[in-house]
């Protein structure tokens, strides 16, 4: 099957051909045709599927079939996300397939200026893609109108209520007309997430294109054991010996990811770090060099793991198990994406064999193991345990609680709005 056979137009189908792509992948086969037909949706799939070019490429067509009269600060599609970059991300792929159609779109977020949001929906646009936090700002402040949306869609929703973004969620649907178009697009069909479906969707088409908890079959995955002093030696070597170019490693924490950044760097191998307390132009930035590949490893955290949509990336490293199982799914599907192979090395300490454990019964399958002799770990250490990272137990606190750590809110996040959607702000802008 071509894209022809999915009911897109000639402006499209010239934007798809561009960037030499000529058949879909199993979501884009699936949910495009039944998009188009304004049905409701409930999607899992697993990241690196194409799933972002599975609703995008359908809004694009639907908004085509009707152009209604459009008043000030109106909008006709919403597309939430949980983070910055994947907002950015999602607004990147309507500007490139929506190339040569006549909508106009805008991403609005935390951590920078809100005016010149504000300015840019004044302008008049069709399409928002909007973190939750942020959009609920702009909608206090009277700055958008939901009253002629057409289509919602909710990108990666299980995180979005991993991070506790549901009671703002649930302040925009008042917001919104009862009749329209929602797509509720998640990595899995959990209870929570077919809780919220059943709240938000009508009669919904279930697309499912992967076994829940699974990691994608063209990722190698394989675990080496080392101490924990011994990582940063241990992810140096590989990277020298083996001639790594693009890298994205993982770390638990904030500091952790600076830390690991500063220690590569004196090792000679160009870095940088992404992470919640970087402003969002450092984070741009330290995305765009990571993509150019005029550095060689980018350091992140969980914040970062659904927002990074790089082609082809061929390597990813656990430096730091996370956790929560769920987030190793989303860590190690940044590479192997579209059909591309990739590779996801996890350095693995005495502490972490529980973490370990709880991952491989995740994804119901063991991962390989791999050991380096020159590296393999010192009998004689005890397991400690972990302090850091976002626990099963405190996802809801941690999302809620951990931007009062080390960071500037933005102007906007000092206003008077009340109680969580005030909290929800703050929340956003460390994101």
């Amino acid at each position: 099957m071509s894209f022809t056979n999915l009911g897109l137009s000639e402006p499209l189908l010239k934007a798809i051909k561009e960037q030499g792509y000529t058949t879909p992948t199993p979501i884009q086969k699936q949910a495009i045709p039944v998009i188009i037909q304004n049905k409701d949706i409930l999607a899992a799939a697993q990241t690196g599927t194409g799933k972002t070019a599975g609703f995008t490429l359908p809004l694009l067509e639907r908004l085509a079939q009707n152009k209604p009269n459009m008043n000030k600060y109106q909008i006709r599609a919403l597309v939430l996300t949980p983070t910055r970059e994947l907002a950015a991300q999602v607004a990147e792929s309507i500007k490139v397939y929506g190339k040569y159609t006549p909508f106009t779109s805008t991403v609005i977020f935390g951590g920078v200026g809100i005016h010149p949001q504000l300015a840019a929906i004044r302008k008049g646009v069709d399409i928002v893609i909007a973190t939750p936090g942020r959009l609920l700002d702009i909608a206090s402040q009277k700055g958008i109108d939901f009253s002629k949306l057409e289509c919602l869609i909710l990108d990666e929703a299980d995180r979005m209520l991993d991070m506790g973004f549901i009671h703002d969620i649930k302040k925009l649907m008042k917001l919104m007309p009862q009749k329209r178009q929602t797509l509720l697009f998640s990595a899995t069909f959990s209870p929570e997430i077919k809780v919220l479906a059943a709240g938000l969707l009508k009669d919904p088409a279930l697309v499912e294109v992967a076994r829940e908890n699974t990691t994608a079959d063209q990722i190698s995955q394989v675990v080496h054991f080392v101490d924990k002093t011994r990582k940063k030696e241990l992810l140096s070597q590989l990277i020298k010996t083996k001639k790594w170019q693009q890298v994205l490693v993982f770390t638990r924490t904030k500091h952790g990811a600076n830390r690991l950044t500063t220690q590569l760097e004196e090792s000679g191998i160009l870095a940088a770090a992404i992470h919640g307390n970087k402003s969002q132009g450092a984070r741009t930035k330290a995305l765009a060099d990571f993509k150019e590949k005029k550095i060689r490893v980018l350091v992140a955290t969980d914040i970062a793991a659904r927002g990074i949509d790089i082609d082809q990336l061929p390597h990813v490293v656990n430096y730091e198990l996370p956790n929560v199982p769920e987030d190793y799914v989303h860590r190690i599907g940044r590479t192997g994406r579209a059909g591309k192979e990739g590779e996801a090395v996890s350095l693995v300490c005495v502490d972490e064999h529980k973490l370990l454990a709880d991952i491989e019964k995740f994804i119901k399958a063991p991962i390989k193991k791999v050991e380096i002799p020159a590296f393999a770990p010192d009998p004689s250490i005890k397991a400690e345990p972990i302090q850091n990272g976002r626990g099963k137990n405190n996802q809801r606190s941690t999302s809620r609680q951990g931007s009062n750590r080390g960071g500037i809110a933005s102007q906007h996040s000092k206003s008077t709005r009340s109680g969580s959607a005030k909290k929800s702000n703050y929340r956003e802008n460390k994101r």
